[in-house]
């Protein structure tokens, strides 16, 4: 970690998954020193996005790709040369950054909420940013 700023290294499986990075980013979290503020989650690809959704039921995340996949399908009439037009559309629909609270060096998630790297042109090795604002967040 250098200042305010992490770096961490997802690999992918499938063409499309979500994977959960809830962990790495609360690591993060507790090696930035920042006691309140927020945490910035940045994916810097275009076939790649982030999320923040319910992380205890496995079905959600496959629900979400399903949906996904089936508005977006892999064959349709796409003019992008690199045949991944539909990784792009769903990286622009889920987008690539996600802002959490922070308080007491935690990020602040909800019970059943986790941190979602979502991969629509895989499999490949990505990157996802995180940067932190420290500072007081009042009630």
């Amino acid at each position: 970690m250098a200042g305010d700023f992490m770096i961490i290294t997802v690999k992918s499986k499938l063409k499309t998954e979500f994977i959960d990075i809830t962990s790495q980013v609360g690591q993060a979290v507790s090696c930035s020193g920042v006691s309140n503020g927020l945490c910035m989650v940045y994916v810097p690809h275009t076939t790649a996005a982030v999320t923040i959704n319910e992380n205890a039921d496995p079905t959600v995340k496959s629900d979400i790709l399903n949906v996904l996949n089936n508005i977006i399908p892999w064959n349709a009439d796409y003019k992008h040369l690199e045949g991944n037009s539909p990784a792009h559309i769903k990286s622009s629909l889920i987008g690539a950054s996600e802002l959490i609270a922070v308080e007491n060096n935690k990020l602040i998630l909800g019970t059943w909420q986790g941190i979602f790297f979502c991969e629509f042109d895989g499999p490949r090795t990505r990157k996802v940013h995180i940067s932190f604002i420290n500072g007081a967040i009042n009630e």
